[in-house]
């Protein structure tokens, strides 16, 4: 079967569907773009494709990657063997059954196949990503790193590197669609600051594993990636892996999947502050759970070897080794790997740096009582209902409202983790909607005139003159 036979499904969804809308939004003089994606993986190319359906032009997605293979993280800092989501999630296909995964996998494997998997793999999603993106069109410019925002009257100046050399272009809206570390980066526990680079990484970095063979390696974390990354190194042929774990046990408590269902999904964001609070921390208490088959993946291997109630008291240089103290045992290591997560604080994103100080944070609109508090989720921004930032103090920085945020910032604010496939189906036409609407209201005047104007006719009187009854002559005469 050609590739052209495997697309038919794809193609008659959108025959049926019909012509893409005209853009209706009106050019401003000086004005690039209408909406800037940052991001060039899944949910960047979702937003595009979802912005064109709704009549939105002059849109462009960009990103730091060197290309459509680094950008993201299923090709790269991703080392699950399958998705954590069930397969049957809507998601990029925006409510078109003939863009699924579920589509386009059968068309090239048959419905049986379909039926066989249990989770998608994550080299097959990379796969449909990237059909996705060439088969809607959707162009990503790739090496452009965006550096700053800078906000100007009715629009923003964004300060961009294009494969390292300068340029400005500007824009009226923002979507940061840029994954776990796009209004933060990756924690680094402080045990770990002191120690050369050279001797640990944390999993979201590029990790050399074949340079791991033979060696013993810590892995500092318990949730996902920590146990993806013990997998892949005792894969690559480490010694021995040992995990630290700061819990007497494994989180096992999935604490989102249970208000995964429609009611609790469609009307969180409305829920008050202290129930998202509460929430929120309630997750955090839980821990991450890692998928079972990741945990499995990983005590196949005999020299693989957890350490419950082991938080991490010091770690040294120790020649060109690791000396780690943990309780009242010091273990030496060839490298270490943390995998302890991200952190979401706006304040630290230097391309947000000149405005970073007025967006309304949690911490800025929800005091928790004392047994509740926890510092990490008080840095989360404190989101809009079309996920834009607010204003720590009204009036100061109204241009804060054109930046809408498509990540994990989102946690407190809509209860999921913002960006993954769950988050798709609720918030992606969410914030498209919003910005319709704020394009739209902002050149009413144009919109107006367009409406009411005077417009050419259909069709003459002449079309239908000769159907018009007229009374017979006879009988007006009696």
């Amino acid at each position: 079967m050609t590739t052209s036979n495997f697309d038919f499904t794809a193609r008659e969804a959108l025959r049926l569907l019909g012509p893409d809308p005209e853009n209706w939004v009106p050019d401003r003089p000086g004005i690039d773009h209408n909406v800037t994606i940052i991001g060039g993986s899944g949910s960047g190319s979702t937003f595009a494709f979802a912005l064109r359906r709704a009549g939105i032009g002059r849109v462009t997605e960009i990103d730091a990657a060197d290309d459509e293979a680094h950008a993201g993280v299923w090709l790269t800092r991703a080392r699950m063997r399958t998705l954590r989501t069930p397969k049957h999630l809507p998601g990029p296909e925006l409510g078109i059954p003939g863009l699924s995964f579920q589509a386009w996998y059968e068309a090239r494997h048959g419905a049986a196949a379909y039926a066989e998997i249990d989770r998608i793999e994550r080299v097959t999603w990379a796969e449909y990503l990237s059909w996705y993106r060439h088969f809607l069109g959707i162009q990503v410019r790739y090496q452009t790193k965006l550096v700053r925002i800078e906000p100007v009257a009715g629009f923003f100046r964004l300060h961009l590197e294009v494969n390292g050399v300068p340029l400005l272009e500007t824009t009226r809206k923002i979507i940061f669609a840029n994954g776990v570390a796009g209004t933060g980066g990756p924690y680094i526990p402080p045990i770990l600051a002191d120690l050369p680079r050279t001797l640990y990484a944390h999993t979201a970095d590029a990790i050399d594993f074949e340079a791991l063979r033979g060696k013993t390696v810590a892995v500092l974390g318990a949730a996902a990636s920590a146990f993806d990354a013990a997998g892949v190194a005792l894969e690559s042929g480490a010694k021995a892996v040992h995990l630290f774990v700061r819990r007497s046990a494994i989180a096992s408590l999935s604490v989102l999947r249970v208000r995964d269902y429609p009611g609790a999904y469609d009307n969180y964001p409305q829920l008050p502050d202290a129930a998202r609070w509460f929430q929120a921390w309630h997750f955090r208490q839980a821990g991450t759970a890692p998928p079972p088959n990741s945990i499995k993946r990983a005590i196949a291997f005999p020299n693989f070897h957890i350490h419950l109630s082991a938080p991490w008291k010091s770690a040294r240089k120790l020649g060109d080794r690791i000396a780690i103290e943990v309780n009242d045992d010091v273990f030496e290591f060839d490298f270490a790997i943390a995998g302890t997560g991200y952190f979401v604080d706006p304040t630290k994103r230097p391309e947000l740096a000149d405005f970073a100080q007025h967006i309304a944070l949690w911490r800025d609109r929800y005091q928790p009582p004392e047994d509740l508090r926890d510092d990490g989720l008080g840095a989360h921004p404190y989101l809009g209902s079309a996920h834009e930032y607010q204003e720590k103090v009204p009036g100061t920085a109204p241009y804060l409202k054109d930046i809408h945020v498509f990540n994990p910032a989102g946690l407190v604010s809509f209860g999921l983790p913002v960006g993954d496939i769950h988050s798709i189906r609720r918030d992606v036409p969410a914030i498209v909607s919003r910005i319709s609407h704020d394009l739209f209201f902002k050149d009413w005047a144009h919109h107006e005139a367009r409406i009411t104007g005077d417009i050419a006719p259909d069709f003459e009187n002449s079309l239908y003159a000769a159907a018009v009854w007229k009374q017979p002559i006879e009988a007006a005469t009696r």
